[in-house]
């Protein structure tokens, strides 16, 4: 984008328009993956849904490419494009509850943080990731599951309309009576319908919620993850628990003799009575004594802002994943390899349960196609050295390899990167691909909005 175009671009909007020769520039154009260095044209800091309408029309009419950022975790960096226009809504941080209805709307641009200090003032929630940093929007446009799945289900199925900026420039509201067709497809097929300015949740009575964190030495893996997979899923809904390959950090609560060693362990919540979760729990000695056991109440913002300090801005990432609908005893020994060859002290494997409520929504209900999984699994590669960055990926890849011929051949999109092919984005969507493809071809039948996991659109009838 030349300056005068860029110029052009400032006095159509309210919010700055940063461009490649400002001081601002390298701040804006930074993502919580410093893996990612990506260089837009333009960085739109975007004030209201006015100022996205107005960017999305000049961006068209010059024929420029687009990225959309909200809270800027997507893993592959997929809010900044090379040479695009980045339209960064995270000014847009605005979260307006209805104690009433039990409802809440989130700006574009809110964090989970944003929306769980709002929904707690009044003792509400709805299901949405592990960290307060993360990005709701990106996070409920690929499915979104979190510590409430098992007893609420997805992001998305809590999820009652949204509004929508779509690639010509127009705004429109998606829900089940309005253009119930991009409504479907925003639940779970990523952003590749347009920009989602606002969300509208339904909400849930949660507060203080039972926490705990179990760790166990190395050498019980096979015996705690075979106990894990058959004792999770035929526990109440009220019970959530994700089990991690892990090095244990330097600092409280871990006393220090366990420090820096590799483990393996749950992290569980409970939105059943929070005093109640150490009995509940009694059982975690059947595969053998745990290294730590910690249990506590605890509201549930502070649950979800947990692991924020352990995991700053600012670090290295490479993640992998799939679905699973079982845990066979050959993906055990391959979780047990890889687990004792963690490249770094905060690389971690993390299987993420989506059964419970999540399982019992039609399968044809929303975008999201794999209402048959148990677990969402994850392989991460995590540094702050950028010198590391190869070892953390051919560690992830290597054990996506490996374990991929036990997985349900699709993984929850939001953990797919740009180096995976369409095949994988086709697998993420199984029989949805070509329902999602066709709404791509009504809304976005140019493919403005392809800096993403991409859904094509369908060729014309």
């Amino acid at each position: 984008m030349d300056g005068a175009l860029l110029e052009t671009m400032r006095t159509a909007l309210r919010g700055p328009v940063i461009g490649p020769d400002d001081q601002e520039y390298g701040q804006a154009r930074t993502v919580y993956n410093a893996m990612i260095d990506k260089k837009p044209s333009a960085v739109v800091m975007c004030r209201d849904t006015a100022d996205v309408i107005e960017a999305v029309k000049f961006i068209r009419a010059n024929d420029l490419d687009v990225a959309v950022r909200g809270g800027g975790h997507s893993g592959p960096g997929l809010g900044l494009s090379d040479g695009a226009v980045t339209l960064d809504l995270s000014p847009m941080r605005g979260v307006r509850v209805d104690p009433a209805t039990q409802t809440a709307q989130a700006d574009g641009g809110a964090t989970l943080g944003d929306f769980d200090h709002a929904t707690h003032a009044f003792g509400l929630a709805t299901p949405a990731g592990i960290m307060s940093t993360t990005g709701i929007g990106g996070l409920t446009l690929g499915g979104g599951h979190g510590y409430l799945t098992r007893k609420y289900g997805l992001s998305v199925d809590n999820l009652v309309s949204a509004d929508v900026v779509l690639a010509d420039g127009t705004f429109v509201s998606a829900n089940p009576s309005e253009h119930s067709d991009l409504f479907w497809a925003l639940r779970g097929g990523g952003g590749n319908f347009g920009v989602v300015t606002s969300f509208d949740f339904e909400l849930h009575p949660v507060d203080t919620v039972g926490v705990a964190v179990t760790l166990w030495p190395l050498e019980l893996f096979h015996d705690v993850i075979r106990w894990y997979r058959d004792f999770l899923p035929q526990a109440p809904d009220d019970l959530y628990g994700f089990f991690a390959s892990l090095t244990v950090p330097p600092g409280p609560p871990f006393p220090e003799e366990i420090h820096g060693r590799k483990m393996c362990g749950v992290v569980w919540s409970s939105t059943a009575d929070p005093e109640a979760l150490g009995e509940t729990l009694a059982v975690v000695n059947e595969p053998g004594t745990p290294a730590f056991h910690f249990t506590t109440p605890m509201p549930y913002p502070a649950l979800q802002s947990m692991f924020d300090a352990l995991m700053p801005a600012g670090l290295q990432w490479y993640w992998r994943g799939d679905f699973f609908d079982r845990i066979t005893d050959d993906a055990v020994d391959v979780h047990a390899s890889f687990a004792e060859r963690l490249p770094t002290g905060l690389s971690t494997m993390h299987l993420y349960p989506v059964d419970g409520a999540a399982g019992r929504v039609g399968p044809d209900d929303t975008a999201w196609a794999y209402r048959d999984a148990h677990w969402s699994g994850v392989i991460a590669g995590i540094d702050p050295d950028p010198a590391n960055a190869a070892a953390l990926r051919e560690w992830a890849v290597g054990y996506w390899e490996a374990l991929h011929p036990h997985s349900m051949g699709g993984g929850y999109v939001n953990f797919i990167g740009t180096d995976e092919s369409q095949d994988r984005v086709k697998a993420t969507y199984r029989g949805h691909y070509d329902r999602l493809s066709e709404a791509k071809r009504t809304y976005d039948p140019h493919n403005l909005f392809h800096a993403n996991q991409n859904i094509e659109p369908a060729p014309p009838h």
